[in-house]
Order: structure tokens, then sequence, then C-alpha cells
């Protein structure tokens, strides 16, 4: 992590990374796709996610979380920098000349082989089904659903280890410490996301969120009675002995808003149970 001489308050606290990894500053253009801001509005033009617009204008990096080059060796011939995600990506290269996006785990170089497929060795970066990775290794980019693509574990930092195999499926351990089955012949990455340090940045200054397109918060305490419920009262008031509620009154700071879901079968232990 790079730290910087207190020359102004926003420079005084900022930590960010020094980009070491990094081996090119310039993407693979086959695989850019436009990227068009929302705004927080959905289809309609109304707000539904508050305090999201402007930014710095992004490029969508097209990453093959299906693996979907099987059974062939690939190079990784750079890492590269992700404006949309937190974890780095790595350019491959397969032998048969097709390019793809990877996200890029902890300790992989460039030269290395990767590969995908049901009889790959397991060595980090290599992509192959649950049920041929052995109990305890650590894995990443889990699918849910054979064929659909990877949706667990791909921030920075993230890792599942792999509990059990039994029946058909998979325990797997979540980061949140919830443990759950998936179907056996999911698809999933030996290793942990890189970019470890991700968590340990500090931004330093609030022009740094409005960069990446968060736009500022008001707290519902400072506004009117007719804008929020905890608004109005003469002088400094706090929530009081309310409820703490939305902009739009329903309750909020602690009430569970997860619905049932047909998957609440497949989850062996909530992550708040110790």
């Amino acid at each position: 992590m790079k730290t910087y001489k207190p020359t102004s308050e926003g420079q005084r606290s900022r930590i960010s990374s020094e980009f070491d990894e990094i081996t090119t500053s310039k993407p693979e253009k086959s695989l850019l796709a436009p990227l068009t801001e929302k705004g927080g509005r959905n289809n309609t033009g109304r707000i539904t996610v508050r305090h999201r617009g402007g930014g710095h204008k992004k490029r969508y990096r097209i990453v093959d979380f299906k693996r979907s080059v099987q059974n062939v060796e690939a190079k990784v011939v750079s890492i590269e920098y992700d404006p949309n995600r937190s974890a780095r990506i790595a350019l491959v290269k397969s032998e048969d000349g097709r390019k793809f996006y990877m996200i890029a785990p902890d300790g992989i170089k460039v030269g290395e082989k990767v590969s995908s497929g049901e009889e790959v060795d397991v060595k980090i970066g290599n992509s192959m089904p649950l049920k041929s990775i052995p109990v305890g290794y650590l894995v990443h980019n889990v699918e849910t659903t054979p064929g659909r693509g990877a949706s667990i574990a791909r921030s920075a930092g993230t890792v599942v280890q792999v509990m059990a195999h039994e029946f058909g499926y998979t325990l797997i351990r979540m980061p949140s410490g919830e443990v759950r089955k998936v179907l056996e012949n999911c698809i999933a990455t030996i290793g942990q996301v890189g970019n470890l340090d991700h968590k340990n940045q500090k931004l330093g200054k609030a022009g740094r969120s409005v960069h990446r397109g968060r736009r500022p918060t008001v707290r519902g305490l400072v506004m009117n009675p007719n804008d929020h419920p905890h608004g109005g009262g003469e002088g400094k008031t706090g929530v009081g002995l309310k409820h703490p509620k939305t902009p739009w009154g329903k309750p909020a700071l602690g009430k569970r808003t997860r619905k049932s879901k047909s998957s609440d079968k497949l989850i062996l232990r909530r992550r708040y149970e110790r």
C-alpha cells in the first residue's frame, strides 16, 4: 500500500494501492464493451437507487466467468486494472489463439499456464467442477447453477473453502461463514482472488467517492419532516424513542429484509450462527 505526504487534508489520510502487479495500462480492445451510466434510474427514468451518478467514464471488460475455453492450455499475457470491480483481471490467450479475461487469483504471474476442464491439474488459476477438487482446498469464482457462470467469491480477497462431497452436492464455506450445498457439477477456480489489500484502502477525501460515481449522502436527521421521518424538531434531535426508518417510513437498521428463496434449503448454517 502507498501512503502520501500530508500536503493537504485529502492526502493526509489517503492510502491507495501501488499497482505493482499491473503489467499494462491498455486493455484488449476486442474485449471491451460500452457501459452506459444509469444514475440510479430504472427504465421509466425514476431514481430507484439513491446517491448514484457522475463519476469517471468507463468501458466494460468482458470477463469469461464460464471459462468457456475447455481442455486447452492458455497463457497469462498480462495483469490489468478493471474499473468495474475490486479484483484485478488477467488477459489470457489460449493455444488456438482465443483471448479472454479472467479474475486474477492471488499469486498468478505473467507467462503461467492455466486451463479449464474435468481432468486438469489442481493448481492456482485452473478451473474445474467442484467434484474434482479435494476437500480443504480454497477456491473462488464458484457457480451456483451449472453452466450459468461464476457468481460467488469474485471480489478482491474473497475465498471459499471446499468442506465435503456428499450425494451429488459439495459443501462450501462462504466468506461470510455460511455453509451451503452446491451441485458438484458447478465450476470453481483454484486459489484466492488477488488484490488482498483492497480492504485497507482509504479514499482520503469525498471527491474520490464522486469519481467512483457515488454522490453525496444527506442524513435524514438534518432534513425537514416532510422529507424524512427523522427530520424536524427544535435544535439538534436524535431519532429518540422512535424506531429508525427509511425515507419512505419502512423499518431500518436491523430489520431483516431477506425474502425466502427456493435455495434456502441448501443453506446448512447461516452466517450469523456461530
